[in-house]
């Protein structure tokens, strides 16, 4: 009877034998997965905080009060230059500017880690034009 227990104890346990591999190769790639997600979401973030600083340094050009259209968008290429090589590419940049405000709009996408994801990157700054108003009464 002992022996005969001991034969099952023996057979179960080579029957185990791999197990611990099989779920390594279905664990890993998802563990795997899982870590370039969240570093992905990190660089899209980044990227997105990249594309607003842009287009808030451009609006500041562009509001000023002999500011241009054109100077706003080199304002915010100027940033994206300095700061944009690494997650954020293929941007555009656009800026209008009337009589009463202004806007500057950046779009763009963030680099990717993850196989076949590709995520949009959109900024926007807005505001009124500085203009010289005078004193009515004079004082």
């Amino acid at each position: 009877m002992n022996g005969h227990r001991i034969h099952r104890v023996r057979r179960a346990l080579r029957d185990e034998r791999g197990s611990v591999s099989a779920e390594l190769v279905i664990a890993t790639p998802l563990l795997m997965l899982m870590l370039l997600t969240t570093v992905q979401f990190t660089l899209w973030s980044h990227a997105t905080h990249i594309a607003q600083a842009a287009a808030s340094h451009g609006l500041a050009a562009a509001r000023a009060q002999n500011g241009t259209s054109a100077a706003g968008t080199a304002g915010a290429r100027h940033i994206l230059d300095q700061l944009a090589a690494g997650p954020l590419r293929d941007t555009t940049v656009s800026t209008d500017r009337g009589m009463t405000s202004a806007s500057v709009r950046i779009t763009g996408t963030a680099t990717s880690l993850v196989p076949f994801l590709s995520l949009h990157v959109h900024a926007e700054a807005a505001g009124p034009v500085e203009r010289f108003v005078p004193d009515p009464t004079g004082g």
